[in-house]
């Protein structure tokens, strides 16, 4: 897509890579999209971090003061959703009803059209 993309050194940062934008500097998570579990016109990511001990599972979601948006593939295409409309996963359905306005759209969320609007 043209942008300057940046790693964090170490493997502990909340944010997986930096994308300049337009001298704008957004913090990314890559997230792995995957069918919804109860319906098949949707997918969903999981917007917390897990870690595993052998004692527990330690679930830890994100703040807007670490990363600016979630990334994921889906049928070769990048989405990016802002972490203000996340909580401890997102549903993004594959094709609009009508009568559910209050749905989030996949096509909504396409890259190129959320990085041409900043």
């Amino acid at each position: 897509m043209g942008y300057d993309v940046s790693q964090p050194l170490n493997a502990d940062s909340r944010y997986d890579c930096i994308v300049d934008v337009k001298g704008r500097l957004l913090k990314i998570q890559i997230k792995t999209a995957h069918p919804h579990p109860s319906t098949k016109d949707a997918i969903q990511i999981k917007c917390v971090s897990v870690t595993t001990s052998k004692q527990q599972n330690k679930s830890n979601g994100y703040t807007s003061k670490e990363i600016d948006y979630f990334a994921t593939f889906w049928d070769n295409e990048l989405y990016l959703i802002p972490i203000k409309e996340c909580s401890t996963s997102k549903t993004l359905h594959l094709t609009k009803h009508e009568i559910r306005s209050n749905w989030s759209y996949l096509e909504d969320y396409k890259a190129k059209e959320v990085l041409n609007t900043l």
